[in-house]
């Protein structure tokens, strides 16, 4: 099979996939085909909770960002991914999902509040890919990432998820019309975690990284509540131009045989030697035997 025909073969599983197939058809999305932009956007969404005072009020009060910011940020990541690549109803996927319940269990907020965090997991990577991803995602792969949400707010007892990801969209844009706002324990928190990126960066980029998010956000309401630098138009040209020369050379190469995510493996500093599930989440959370124990052979 020739470079072209995989990339093309895949895009031709992709459009074709059965909507029973949905987790498979959103795994493959996530792990593979736009596995770069689709952790980019995971990423972005991570901050964007940040511009929401009233949910930026109780993650400042939980003091787990601040603490341990590195740590916060990594394992919200493996937990998304622990869920994707496994299965909403494998027994990796089961015990993620009782731990989110455990962890947001006597956290206040409204169901908007709830519905728009889970929303940003879906929202935030697609609008990214699609704007900046070596090629669309699919209408199979939209309604695959809504199917996919749905289903994990459905175990989570969020209710009034969106039945589409149009749908979706109206409602992120309206909630985040209405309550994007500047608050300083938001602005503590992107202070925190800020160092997470930095450390992901080369060197001599490091002293530009908050520069570097305002630039990916790309959104001024949401860069001013952040407490962000603004970006430049030199600053959105290279980013513009850096993403053009990446995606002329991804569309050149072969799909990934391995997935973007394997579970258990190394993550980053972090997790040098790899984690087991019961490594996963705040440290003051407890968890259940099962995920204490759960360790991939």
């Amino acid at each position: 099979m020739s470079i072209h025909t995989s990339l093309a073969a895949s895009l031709r599983r992709q459009l074709s996939a059965s909507p029973d197939d949905w987790e498979a058809t959103f795994r493959s999305m996530v792990l593979f085909d736009l596995a770069a932009d689709m952790e980019l956007g995971f990423f972005l969404s991570y901050y964007r909770n940040f511009a929401i005072p009233s949910i930026a009020s109780t993650l400042h009060a939980n003091g787990e960002i601040q603490q341990r910011p590195m740590k916060r940020s990594y394992d919200t990541a493996i937990v998304i991914y622990e869920l994707i690549a496994n299965g909403l109803d494998s027994d990796r996927g089961r015990d993620m999902i009782a731990l989110l319940n455990r962890v947001h269990r006597n956290v206040p907020g409204s169901k908007d509040d709830f519905l728009y965090v889970l929303l940003t997991l879906l929202v935030v990577p697609i609008r990214w890919s699609r704007r900046h991803a070596w090629r669309q995602p699919t209408p199979a792969e939209l309604a695959a990432a809504s199917r996919f949400f749905t289903e994990l707010g459905s175990r989570m007892n969020i209710d009034g998820m969106p039945e589409t990801y149009a749908d979706a969209e109206q409602f992120f844009d309206r909630y985040e019309a209405a309550h994007v706002a500047p608050s300083i324990e938001g602005q503590h928190l992107m202070d925190a975690t800020i160092q997470v990126f930095q450390s992901r960066l080369p060197r001599p980029l490091r002293a530009f990284a908050g520069q570097i998010i305002s630039v990916m956000l790309d959104d001024g309401r949401l860069v001013s509540a952040l407490g962000l630098p603004r970006a430049t138009w030199l600053s959105r040209t290279t980013l513009k131009g850096g993403l053009a020369i990446r995606n002329a050379t991804r569309r050149r190469r072969p799909l990934e045989q391995k997935p973007h995510f394997t579970p258990g493996k190394a993550v980053s500093s972090l997790y040098p030697n790899g984690y087991s599930l019961g490594q996963i989440g705040p440290i003051n959370v407890p968890h259940s035997p099962a995920a204490r124990n759960n360790e991939l052979p």
